[in-house]
């Protein structure tokens, strides 16, 4: 494509057609043991994230008590079952995810949104540091009303404590859960495979408020389908 940046998101008739079949992934987490497709435990929950290279981001959830399972994934673009090379050019519209899978009686959803904000810069837009593009956009992609509402009120206390500390504005998307399409086999768990592998710190050493504001509302278990 002429004239095309990787930092503009793509339209969904630029997107590349993308193929049926799914990606095969390994049918155990490398370190929790646990599965990385559904069907999960009764009761557990699922919230999915982008916060940049999404290697990096899977090891802080599951080194994080109280999460079930993780996986790294594509999402929040147009592509059915990219590649990761088709992510990297740009021409997909997905973010690099990460499915966390919870047990709701051992860590809230407001607490992941802690984890989650405080492991990456969510001012940037288009980038995380050096890793510039549509997919290391910060994103968080909500099952419910629910994860919806305290998602929103996160990012208002959150972006009061980055303007206090001199940051900008938060560019975070906050979205319904789309197709979360898992990737490849290597991607796995990355860090445990490659324990001396790329994984930058992007956080920006402003805690994150807890108590924030949670909705209203039973908090039943979460489904996810792909």
């Amino acid at each position: 494509m002429f004239g095309f940046h990787k930092t503009q998101m793509v339209t969904a008739d630029e997107a590349l057609r993308g193929r049926p079949g799914q990606m095969p992934v390994p049918a155990e987490h490398a370190v929790l043991h646990s599965p990385l497709r559904p069907p999960y435990p009764d009761g557990a929950q699922v919230a999915e994230f982008a916060l940049g290279c999404f290697w990096g981001a899977e090891r802080i959830f599951w080194q994080t008590p109280g999460v079930i399972t993780t996986a790294v994934g594509y999402e929040g673009g147009f592509t059915p079952n990219p590649t990761y090379e088709e992510v990297c050019s740009g021409r997909t519209g997905h973010s690099e995810a990460v499915r966390v899978v919870f047990d709701p009686a051992k860590i809230s959803y407001g607490q992941l949104l802690r984890v989650f904000w405080e492991a990456h810069d969510p001012t940037q837009g288009m980038r995380q540091g050096n890793d510039r593009g549509t997919q290391y956009r910060s994103a968080i992609f909500y099952a419910t009303p629910q994860q919806q509402a305290e998602a929103q009120e996160s990012l208002k206390a959150y972006q009061k404590r980055l303007g206090d500390a001199g940051f900008g504005e938060i560019t975070t998307e906050i979205s319904p859960a789309s197709e979360f399409y898992f990737a490849e086999d290597y991607h796995q768990q990355y860090l445990y495979k490659v324990p001396g592998g790329y994984c930058p710190d992007h956080g920006t050493g402003v805690s994150c408020p807890i108590g924030v504001v949670r909705a209203s509302g039973p908090a039943g278990p979460i489904s996810a389908d792909s």
